[in-house]
């Protein structure tokens, strides 16, 4: 097993975590969030905290919810904080921009824990001959999108909310680059269909959610639809150049079981990595932040 932490932010740091939350930098503002996997004690005090933070993100208690476990709620913010902003990553040749914003969903737009994978991509297809198509299913905003676009893929990014979408254009526009082929669509439609086509992609990146809903109402839940999922990208993969990453954020999805999957559905594939991605805070506490399976034909 592989424990991944990014190694190439400079923009960005854990400060700390605990108490079911984690204090973050991002840019040039700290925010205060949610982080159900924090089941530990935080290393610093509660004031100071909240003096270091520019945002807090405070969940909403819904009616008849004594549990309080809604992913909904609203950023508390100091004067001078800003509800958008720009954010840089840079690894090698690849220089991406985000746009940041604060969500009702305590997100910001990026997952900094996928900075690892993102290094992983470029250097994977910089290494492929030619130009890999690369084909990103429950893309997001579009930080492995770019990442592959960045090191010269013909990508094609598929989402099923057009609001993120557009947030993930933003994006490609602000690090500079074009031409990626953007698909608002169930990932389960779209696959299913690519394979009818005899379509087939060198590249593949899959980071579902452990539930969503596609443009017309189609259910994802990871327990059910994984498997027939991970079938068809396995028919979807060239056989002679390729590399597959796929992210696991569900609690109840270990490395062990995205192994089982790999080798069952994949077959023996080349340079197979399998373990967990986690952020280190100030003081040394390792935050896991879900599981990944990946592989290629190369050595990036």
């Amino acid at each position: 097993m592989k424990l991944l932490t990014p190694e190439n932010w400079k923009s960005y740091e854990l400060i700390d975590s605990g108490n079911y939350k984690k204090l973050e930098k991002f840019g040039e503002f700290i925010l205060s969030r949610p982080e159900p996997q924090a089941v530990w004690d935080p290393s610093m005090r509660e004031d100071e905290w909240s003096r270091m933070n520019n945002a807090a993100f405070v969940k909403k208690k819904e009616e008849g919810n004594k549990n309080f476990d809604s992913e909904r709620g609203e950023w508390v913010l100091k004067k001078g904080m800003k509800e958008q902003w720009l954010m840089p990553y840079s690894y090698k040749g690849m220089e991406l921009k985000f746009r940041l914003g604060l969500s009702s969903f305590k997100h910001v737009g990026i997952f900094p824990e996928q900075a690892s994978n993102w290094d992983y991509i470029y250097d994977t297809v910089k290494a492929m001959p030619g130009k890999p198509k690369v084909l990103n299913l429950f893309a997001y905003t579009g930080g492995a999108s770019i990442a592959a676009k960045a090191a010269g893929a013909d990508v094609t990014h598929v989402d099923s909310v057009k609001q993120v979408i557009t947030w993930s254009r933003e994006n490609m526009e602000a690090s500079q680059l074009t031409d990626i082929r953007w698909v608002v669509e169930d990932a389960m439609k779209f696959v299913q269909r690519e394979v009818k086509r005899g379509n087939k992609y060198q590249g593949i990146i899959l980071d579902p959610p452990a539930y969503g809903r596609g443009p017309t109402g189609e259910k994802w839940i990871i327990e059910e639809h994984l498997n027939q999922m991970l079938k068809y990208c396995a028919e979807l993969l060239d056989n002679e150049n390729y590399f597959f990453i796929i992210n696991l954020y569900s609690i109840g999805f270990s490395a062990l079981i995205l192994e089982t999957f790999t080798k069952q559905l994949f077959g023996d594939r080349k340079n197979l990595e399998i373990g967990e991605l986690f952020l280190q805070d100030r003081f040394k506490k390792k935050l896991p932040l879900g599981v990944f399976s990946r592989f290629s034909s190369v050595k990036g």
